[in-house]
């Protein structure tokens, strides 16, 4: 009978695994004591220089209007902050959602076996992508709306119910409490949610179209309606006042010309990531398609762009991500988002190292929300291995 050997121990300090964790730990501490020091040498020397340290300037006046926003002078740091965080995630949804849509467009169009379609999106992919984006900032504000839009005082005003001019946008809008604007504009969100996800399970159970876009759109039209009926609301229209318009709502031309230049230039990285991404779906899929009698159209939308998403998601991410930080260049001209707002509040005696710092976590929380969405839609649509 054989006796058996009991394994040999490995001593401690030869074992692995606690060599990686006390590596990881001393950078971890080393990074520490790094900025413990920096922190501290900060706060030594501006304490030395009569330069505050706290964040209690966030209680004094701003002191500055923000353009397109009702916020007063007289309003406090904190609000003009809150407005600027505002105004960054209203120019970023709205260019994460256009250049999205434009970039899937010219990316197809990229692959079209229309010479003159294939060249045209080529053209634009290969020039856009090859300008410096402060340059399309620059552009959309001078060339689109200061040289497009008419002067205030020779503003379009079609129909009686907006106004155009180089001084924006203004369009109608609902008078009453903007908080329970929001709260309809959630609800509506939920019940276009519920609404869509029982169409797409009664298709599933009868086979029967599902329309989950066009039940869940007329779910959150019913319930912006009845809500705003219920609650009383009535409706401005704008009209030209001297040199600006009042009324309804107004957007600024800093956002047209901030958001033209995000969209224009994303839209052309976008566009090779769904080319790129439509090549890799294997060819077999399409030919599929076609032994289905499935059209053109048909093909591409419920057979190649599916599965080319799935492909396309991580990339496009980032993509969103340079967006948002690429957002930030609109302080150049004038639009108040949380970095031009900060700029101005340290211009009117704030101080600098707390007020970037907030603009800084701003951006970071922004970005890594934005990364937690898309790694969700990333695992929601990958492929399940058995």
């Amino acid at each position: 009978m054989t006796a058996t050997v009991a394994p040999t121990r490995v001593p401690i300090w030869r074992d692995v695994r606690v060599l990686q964790w006390l590596f990881q730990l001393l950078v971890v501490a080393v990074a520490a004591a790094v900025v413990i020091w920096l922190f501290g040498n900060y706060r030594t020397n501006s304490e030395n220089q009569g330069i505050p340290t706290s964040f209690d300037f966030l209680d004094n006046p701003a002191s500055f209007e923000i353009t397109g926003n009702d916020m007063s002078q007289n309003a406090s740091v904190r609000t003009a902050l809150v407005q600027g965080f505002l105004n960054t995630m209203r120019i970023s949804v709205a260019g994460i959602v256009a250049a999205t849509v434009l970039g899937t467009i010219i990316g197809v169009a990229r692959l079209s076996k229309n010479w003159l379609v294939n060249k045209m999106a080529a053209v634009y992919v290969e020039a856009i992508r090859n300008v410096p984006l402060p340059l399309f900032v620059v552009f959309g504000a001078l060339a689109v709306v200061l040289g497009v839009f008419p002067r205030i005082q020779e503003a379009w005003e079609p129909a009686g119910l907006m106004v155009i001019s180089n001084r924006g946008i203004a369009g109608p809008w609902f008078t009453g409490s903007g908080r329970w604007l929001i709260v309809i504009g959630i609800v509506g969100a939920v019940a276009w949610w519920a609404v869509a996800r029982w169409r797409r399970a009664v298709s599933d159970r009868s086979g029967a179209p599902a329309n989950s876009g066009l039940w869940g759109g007329a779910a959150f039209a019913i319930v912006v309606v009845v809500g705003w009926a219920a609650l009383g609301f009535g409706v401005t229209l704008p009209e030209v006042d001297g040199r600006r318009s009042a009324g309804g709502i107004r957007i600024d031309p800093s956002f047209f010309a901030i958001f033209f230049a995000l969209v224009i230039y994303t839209a052309s990285h976008i566009a090779e990531i769904v080319r790129g991404s439509i090549q890799a779906v294997p060819r077999g899929q399409g030919e599929a398609a076609n032994a289905l009698a499935l059209s053109g159209f048909q093909r591409m939308w419920y057979v190649v762009l599916p599965q080319a998403f799935r492909i396309a998601i991580p990339p496009v991410g980032n993509q969103y991500l340079n967006l948002i930080k690429n957002s930030s260049l609109g302080a150049g001209i004038g639009y108040y988002d949380i970095t031009l707002v900060t700029q101005t509040t340290v211009g009117n005696g704030s101080p600098a190292v707390p007020a970037f710092t907030i603009t800084l976590l701003v951006y970071i929380s922004i970005s890594l929300v934005t990364s937690l969405f898309v790694n969700i839609a990333n695992r929601r649509v990958a492929l399940v291995e058995r």
